[in-house]
């Protein structure tokens, strides 16, 4: 089997760097960039590419096999790299009951590049990396060789995708935050910062358990720990897919006042929170903070 030509797809690399001019940081001396991974691609967003393109390579030909929830941009994206690099799919979803519902349009949009939705119950998620789980699973949908990628994309080839943005914004920036779900971008991009640099990671789950998961993808993908980074787990909104009244309307007005679409799962969580440590005097006068803008909305229609 011959490796898909990620190349062929044009990615738009590096990202813009955009800076805005906002008084809630300018007041405090802050410098705010926008680094625009959304417009990586049209279709693999962001981190999406960054972490699947090498995957992508390694599948060689091979059905994709991947893991997510039922709004997972991470499965829309690589049924979408599926249908552009002509690799067949399969998206095991989290919750049985959903085989039995109409398709919500995140699903929907997977079906229609050409991804193959095998739905199972939670139980059987969360097991889904044990060898006998996973070998049962890819028995069940006929793809014993298939290539196989971890939810949300991060495994050591994803990492070590990552650390090219981080590299993209060496001597850009005093502090460089992302929103994190698995933690595999954080570990690539704290990786791929400069000595003197500093990575900071707004978790979009609650449960405090990704400082151990990101040190241990380091340790896959270089060995060990690599770069400056922490995180702050203040700004979930109550867990993933999560968000409230104050969360959209925050989001609402960073819409209104720079005219960016924002996408309220992960980035609204990381604008709300980097606006609030500025309030707050976490960075001192002078410091340039950099967003890793990786997402956009989801748009349903047409």
């Amino acid at each position: 089997m011959t490796s898909p030509d990620t190349a062929a797809l044009r990615p738009r690399l590096p990202s813009p760097l955009q800076e805005l001019s906002d008084p809630r940081c300018a007041r405090h001396g802050v410098r705010l960039l926008l680094k625009r991974d959304d417009l990586v691609h049209p279709e693999l967003i962001g981190n999406k590419w960054r972490k699947l393109a090498p995957n992508l390579t390694a599948a060689a030909g091979r059905t994709v096999l991947t893991f997510g929830g039922a709004y997972s941009g991470h499965l829309r994206a690589t049924a979408a790299a599926g249908r552009l690099l002509g690799l067949p799919t399969v998206g095991v979803v989290r919750g049985q009951e959903l085989a039995d519902r109409p398709l919500n349009p995140s699903l929907a949009r997977c079906a229609a590049d050409g991804m193959r939705l095998h739905f199972v119950d939670r139980s059987t998620y969360r097991r889904k990396s044990e060898p006998e789980i996973l070998g049962a699973l890819l028995r069940a949908v006929g793809t014993e060789d298939a290539y196989v990628v971890p939810e949300g994309g991060s495994n050591a080839l994803a990492v070590r995708g990552c650390r090219e943005l981080g590299a993209e914004l060496r001597g850009r920036s005093d502090v460089v935050a992302v929103a994190c779900g698995t933690g595999g971008t954080l570990a690539g991009l704290a990786a791929g910062l400069a000595p003197g640099q500093r990575a900071l990671g707004v978790p979009v789950l609650r449960g405090g358990f990704l400082t151990a998961g990101i040190q241990a993808l380091q340790g896959e993908a270089f060995g060990g720990p690599r770069g400056s980074w922490h995180l702050d787990d203040r700004f979930h909104f109550g867990g993933y897919a999560r968000t409230t009244t104050e969360l959209d309307a925050f989001a609402s007005d960073f819409e209104d006042r720079h005219g960016l679409p924002v996408e309220r799962l992960y980035v609204a969580k990381l604008l709300y929170g980097l606006v609030a440590l500025v309030a707050e005097g976490a960075f001192r006068r002078g410091t340039t903070v950099t967003a890793v803008v990786t997402g956009r909305p989801f748009l349903t229609g047409p």
